[in-house]
């Protein structure tokens, strides 16, 4: 079994129910099928060999996940490449992978450089039918359907991710079959999705949001692809199309329920708001279970280890407990905490988070020596700081270089992100450490304020102290009116500490 059998299945369950759908279009499954085959079939004709390289490029539209599935159903490999990231950037990575074709947006063509390398164009452009754009591809192919390749899951590649790195280029992330498997078996384990879910894809597919397709797919259920994440958009998607499930990023959590009209409106379906790809403070944890109650759940994972790690349902993270962790252990995965020499450490104890299981990469693309260096004795090394408790439950502590040494206390910049935002003009903000000749680092913090607060840097480290202590509490607060983002919404602490860290003292 592969990952893109879920779409089959999902066929067999509910072939006439809806199995994507956009703003303006709607495909039953027995049309998403067909369309998938068709391009599928297009693709192993220019690419007759399996494990191929094909590069997707694109906004969320309904041709660009097509795009996507048929790179699964072809036996080839996707290369994910995101169009919100610097053209320098994508075309240096697209140097280092060499796609045998790209299948992008016409939209996304600024985004790369990729010479004289086959393109189809993915998402409408106004010539939807051209013989090399996916839509062109589904009327001349339609009713062929592509050979199924005999595939290792442990070995062959599904997917070519980027992540970024500490310094220089973002390295590529091999995930085997194995991976694709192990979330899609995960994710419907855990947060029980049936027939009736409804996803809606707010956040990038090229991303986050396409880990709940091939499960919603395996049940039968409807995916939606939202073109934007404007709160206003994702709210309507809640109140008015019954959507039942959506990834989100806090950032997008923070702007949907900062909403002016977010009390008056009404979500009776939505069971299943996952959150990951970054912590949530506790005090936000609660602001949002307000909003959306019995709904809110996270999950915890990265690229070299896919998404699902560990995972919280609603029930367990509305336990007082829970607040601030980030789950246990999922069925087909092992977490542990590990010492600098090696050693698994015993409960409550901080050290190095590492897991081992279906959902590891297989290496870095072209990068023996970082490959080699990801693992030790069969662990995955993740790089993050964290407690497991004598119940299971995962508590990171940052990224390990993330931690802030002031006066020889480690300071963790979360603890102080939770502190800071139980301020009532607190929106958002990010702890760093700058250099500092007496304490080796002080402890900064750029913050974010609500629409209208009038705090000002001195109230926010009064409240600190009070809350934290003097070592823990900013030696200087900065104040902005946004923070810097990645191109998938998550806030570059590494950005801010490089903007707003104040010279050596």
């Amino acid at each position: 079994m592969l990952p893109i059998d879920t779409l089959y299945r999902g066929r067999q369950i509910n072939p006439d129910g809806i199995a994507l759908e956009d703003d303006t279009t709607q495909l039953t499954y027995r049309e998403l099928v067909a369309r998938v085959e068709a391009v599928a079939a297009a693709l192993q004709e220019r690419l007759p060999a399996p494990q191929a390289k094909v590069g997707a490029c694109g906004f969320n539209n309904l041709q660009h996940v097509i795009g996507i599935l048929a790179t699964h159903l072809a036996g080839h490999i996707w290369v994910a490449v995101n169009p919100r990231s610097g053209k320098a950037e994508n075309t240096a990575l697209m140097d280092l992978v060499e796609p045998d074709l790209m299948i992008a947006d016409d939209a996304a063509r600024d985004a790369f450089d990729i010479g004289d390398t086959p393109f189809i164009v993915s998402g409408p452009d106004g010539r939807s039918h051209a013989d090399d754009t996916v839509d062109g591809l589904i009327d001349a192919y339609r009713g062929k359907r592509p050979e199924r390749h005999l595939l290792d899951p442990n070995t062959d590649a599904q997917a070519i991710k980027f992540t970024g790195g500490s310094t220089g280029l973002p390295k590529a992330v091999i995930q085997p079959y194995r991976t694709g498997t192990t979330l899609i078996g995960t994710v419907l384990s855990v947060f029980g999705l049936n027939t009736n879910d409804i996803q809606v894809a707010a956040a990038p597919v090229s991303h986050a949001a396409f880990i709940l397709m091939l499960p919603i797919f395996a049940v039968g259920g409807r995916n939606i692809v939202l073109p934007t994440p404007d709160p206003d958009r994702i709210l309507h998607a809640f109140e008015k199309r019954e959507v039942s499930t959506i990834f989100m990023p806090p950032t997008m959590i923070y702007k949907t329920i900062a909403d002016p009209d977010i009390e008056r409106r009404t979500f009776p379906n939505l069971r299943h708001l996952i959150y990951g790809a970054a912590p949530m403070p506790p005090e936000k944890v609660r602001e949002a279970q307000q909003v959306f109650p019995r709904a809110l759940e996270t999950l915890y994972g990265q690229t070299e280890a896919s998404s699902v790690c560990t995972t919280m349902t609603a029930a367990e993270l509305e336990m007082d407990a829970n607040n601030g962790s980030v789950g246990r252990a999922t069925p087909l995965m092992r977490v542990e905490i590990m010492d600098p020499e090696g050693n698994i450490l015993p409960p409550g104890e901080t050290g190095e988070v590492v897991v081992r299981g279906g959902l590891t990469m297989t290496g870095y693309y072209k990068n023996p020596a970082a490959t080699e260096a990801a693992f030790r004795d069969g662990w995955l090394l993740t790089g993050d700081g964290g407690l497991i408790d004598e119940r299971g439950y995962l508590f990171l502590k940052d990224r390990l270089r993330d931690v802030i040494i002031s006066g020889g206390f480690n300071v963790y910049p979360t603890d102080v992100e939770g502190a800071l935002v139980r301020h009532p003009d607190v929106y958002e903000c990010v702890v760093f450490g700058a250099d500092d000749d007496h304490w080796g680092e002080r402890v900064e913090a750029a913050v974010q304020l609500r629409e209208g607060a009038t705090a000002s840097a001195d109230d926010i480290i009064a409240h600190a102290k009070e809350q934290l202590g003097s070592v823990k509490a900013p030696k200087s607060v900065h104040l902005v009116d946004d923070l810097p983002r990645s191109a998938v919404g998550k806030v570059l602490r590494r950005e801010v500490k490089e903007r707003y860290s104040s010279p050596t003292e």
